[in-house]
């Protein structure tokens, strides 16, 4: 007893001594029993049961703690805890670093700051950064979200997770993943880089991109490099119906209004119908798509519907059930229809305004108002007959089997028919002052090419 009484003398005056001058201050060591051994040349005890290791604010408990004087490390084994003041960080075997204050674990380790849990199979924590590194299966969570990542910086008093290595985050209904994400928790912002992906449960909608910017608290997020949206639904035929939108930029405003804004190269497609413009708005609630010419814009949106092309300066789309159900189309109105079977005959109406009312079919009718111009190809048992060139103030249109099937003018009708002699091979001279043909129709391969 007296040789053990005398060693623990000489080594805890040999601590005290290698203690004095250092940057992270003298550890105290206490517990049920303590040895002293010099293995090569090194001055080490042993400390075993109920061990509590001290250092400043610093308190650290275990069952076993193996000191090494010299360089003020320790060795923690069995339920090792340290605490400074809400912090707590458990794991059952680990290191302390006392000149630099930093604990290290490799088996295994989890943090508890009383805002955040964190845990992982490797873990260390620098005290005077008041920053936990860990890293490989790496999970932080709090009340309202949980992250997931193989590497971690978590930066305490800034309430700051920087992850990189297949970071995801997740909410009740919202999913980000990217290669690297930086999380501020107090105000619940998130920049993620790096293929980028969004997924909503609730509407099935998934957006992709390479930098996504999250404000939760504002409900607002913007994706501006490379971003695409793809949203899979169900008809009410039940057949499986997928919306794809690109653009430069998109935003979404998740508040009452659940407002999507897509800017710039803005490309849409939906089954049969597709868009090409620089400006579109998706209020979700209503069910309603706008899209129209900016004053810097030198295009005007441009709409496809099956052998349809439609254009004005703005276009409000209603559908119901994932549905068309109404176009409406202001200033400079312009559609053109391909007539099946035939290369350069196109059925062209223009106006002011026009409603385009949509049925199960199809196009069932258009209404069309101020200087109303059009031209319509005739046919007889399907044999093409020439064509009617009109005007008017107001036009109702209907179609049948994907064609013009009646005109009906209203105010100052003006009609002149063209028979088939005249018609024939000199189809493009008859066109109307607005007529254009817009290439670069959306397609599915090359919009899902950014993926």
């Amino acid at each position: 007893m007296k040789t053990v009484i005398a060693a623990f003398i000489i080594f805890f005056s040999s601590f005290v001594a290698s203690g004095q001058g250092r940057t992270g201050g003298l550890i105290t060591v206490t517990g049920d029993s303590l040895a002293g051994k010099l293995i090569g040349g090194e001055s080490i005890r042993e400390v075993i049961g109920h061990v509590v290791l001290r250092q400043g604010n610093i308190v650290i408990t275990c069952q076993k703690a193996t000191q090494y004087l010299a360089r003020n490390n320790a060795i923690l084994e069995g339920n090792v805890v340290v605490r400074q003041d809400t912090l707590t960080i458990e794991a059952q075997r680990g290191y302390y670093y006392g000149n630099d204050r930093i604990a290290e674990c490799k088996t295994g380790v989890k943090l508890n700051d009383g805002k955040v849990i964190l845990t992982a199979v490797n873990g260390n924590y620098y005290f005077n950064e008041q920053r936990a590194y860990f890293s490989d299966k790496v999970k932080l969570y709090d009340t309202v979200s949980t992250m997931t990542c193989s590497v971690l910086n978590y930066y305490k008093n800034e309430n700051r997770a920087v992850a990189t290595g297949s970071v995801t985050i997740n909410d009740s209904t919202n999913t980000i993943e990217a290669d690297s994400m930086t999380h501020l928790r107090a105000t619940r912002t998130t920049f993620a880089d790096g293929n980028v992906q969004v997924s909503n449960s609730r509407n099935n909608v998934v957006v992709y991109g390479n930098h996504l910017e999250n404000y939760a608290l504002k409900k607002y997020t913007l994706i501006n490099e490379k971003p695409l949206l793809m949203q899979v639904d169900t008809t009410a035929d039940g057949k499986k119906d997928t919306l794809i939108i690109s653009s430069r930029t998109m935003e979404s405003y998740n508040d009452t209004s659940r407002t999507f804004v897509a800017t710039d190269s803005v490309r849409i497609l939906r089954g049969s119908f597709a868009s090409a413009n620089n400006y579109s708005i998706y209020y979700r609630n209503a069910e309603k798509i706008i899209t129209y010419k900016r004053p810097k814009d030198t295009n005007v949106p441009v709409l496809w519907y099956e052998d349809t092309q439609l254009s004005g300066d703005s276009v409000n789309i209603f559908t119901e059930n994932n549905r068309m159900r109404r176009i409406e189309v202001y200033n400079n109105c312009f559609i053109l229809s391909h007539n099946e079977g035939y290369d350069t005959r196109y059925d062209q109406i223009s106006g002011d305004q026009m409603t385009i009312y949509f049925d199960s079919t199809g196009i069932q009718h258009t209404d069309v108002n101020g200087n109303v111009l059009s031209i319509y190809y005739m046919y007889e048992k399907d044999e093409a007959n020439g064509l009617t060139k009109s005007s008017a103030q107001k036009a109702k249109i209907f179609f049948n089997k994907k064609a013009v099937s009646e005109v009906k003018l209203y105010t100052s009708p003006v009609s002149e028919y063209y028979p088939e002699n005249l018609v024939q091979n000199n189809e493009l001279s008859f066109t109307l002052p607005a007529f254009f043909i817009k290439t670069g129709r959306p397609e599915k391969k090359s919009l899902l090419q950014a993926l």
